[in-house]
This record gives structure tokens, C-alpha cells and sequence, in this order.
């Protein structure tokens, strides 16, 4: 199998994070889907990272599609199979993309040119990050792990969500959601974690 995707793409160290819970192989390619002699629009004709190609040459997008493949190949599941475990699990995922889909919506419009730029964009774009924040303390429990006292893939997708936020939207949202913190904090020293960390 081969995985396009980027160092920095938060979508693309999801399913690095799973690939390497899962200690299964697999090509990682570098890609900027943005250039224009990317491979990427012939693999995914939506023209975004990640793709993965399997040993068939058939691809499969974007990061919540590719996550349940990989999950299927090997034990232990990250997903649930069933019932209201999984449905939490999706929902934690869902919340985690998107708090990345709105920090990666506000820093392209930060990268417009000044007098080109919506302030009110941007404050929704906030807004939603900052009520995600919100819901995601409130939910979170005492535990180490946010479903069923067992790593999975809500873990993984709000860690790297939280971190992504750090890297193109740092601000104290650590001192309003110190519980948020605390659980990020240990969640990180995973090896899968430590390892997928974008370039600073």
C-alpha cells in the first residue's frame, strides 16, 4: 500500500497514527496536492490529501474512509463494530475533523491578502473551534481514554485535532480547559503520536 499525503496535513497524521497503532506497512509519500505537478488529483479527484492506493491499484479518500479500512485489516479495532460504542467513537472523530476543517479555514484566509480578508469569517471559523472546545471538556470524562475506557480512534483523531490546533492556531485554550489539557498531555506520549509530530 501507498499513503499520499503531507507532514503537515493533520488529516494525513491521522491515518499515519492508526497505520502505526496497527504496525502495519505501508509507503508514505510526500505530496503537496496544491502543486502543480502533484500525483494527487489523479488519485483523488477531489484533489486532497490523504489517498491511499492499496495493492490492487485502487484508492481510497479521504481520512475517515481510509481510517475504517486500515482498522479492518488487524486487530485490536479502533473502531467499534457496532452499537453505541461506535456511534460515540464517529461522533468524536466527526468533532475532532471539525475542529481541523475550521483552524485549516482560517489559516488559508489568513494567507489572503489583507485587504482581501473577511474578519467575520474568520471570528466563525474561531467560534466553532472554541464550542468544540467547550463540548469536547465537558464530555470528556476521568478516565485516560474517551470511549469505553479503551484507546481508539476518538482518541487519536481529538489528539491530533487539539495539536493541530497548537500548530496553526495557538492560543491559551490549555488555561480554559485545563481537564482538555491534562488528557492531551498524556495522550501524546504515545509512540504513534510522538512519531507522526508535523515540523515545527
Amino acid at each position: 500500500m501507498q499513503l499520499h499525503g503531507s507532514l503537515t496535513s493533520p488529516y494525513t497524521r491521522k491515518v499515519r497514527v492508526v497505520l502505526a497503532e496497527k504496525s502495519i506497512p505501508c509507503d508514505f509519500v510526500i505530496a503537496d496536492a496544491m502543486a502543480a505537478d502533484s500525483p494527487v488529483p489523479a488519485l483523488n479527484p477531489l484533489g486532497k490529501v490523504p489517498v491511499l492506493t492499496r495493492d490492487d491499484g485502487s484508492t481510497l479518500f479521504d481520512s475517515p474512509v481510509i481510517a475504517e479500512y486500515i482498522d479492518g485489516m488487524a486487530m485490536p479495532s479502533l473502531i467499534p463494530p457496532a452499537g453505541d460504542l461506535r456511534w460515540s467513537v464517529r461522533r468524536w472523530e466527526a468533532l475532532a475533523d471539525g475542529i481541523m476543517d475550521a483552524v485549516v479555514a482560517r489559516l488559508l484566509e489568513s494567507r489572503r491578502p489583507a485587504a482581501q480578508q473577511a474578519p467575520e469569517y474568520v471570528a466563525r471559523q474561531e467560534a466553532k473551534v472554541a464550542r468544540s472546545l467547550a463540548f469536547a471538556g465537558a464530555a470528556l470524562g476521568d478516565g485516560n481514554f474517551l470511549v469505553a475506557d479503551q484507546f481508539s480512534l476518538a482518541d487519536i483523531a481529538l489528539a491530533v485535532a487539539l495539536e493541530y490546533i497548537d500548530f496553526r492556531y495557538p492560543h491559551d485554550w490549555r488555561g480554559r480547559h485545563p481537564r482538555l489539557s491534562e488528557w492531551l498531555a498524556l495522550t501524546v506520549t504515545r509512540p504513534s503520536l510522538v512519531a507522526t509530530q508535523p515540523p515545527r
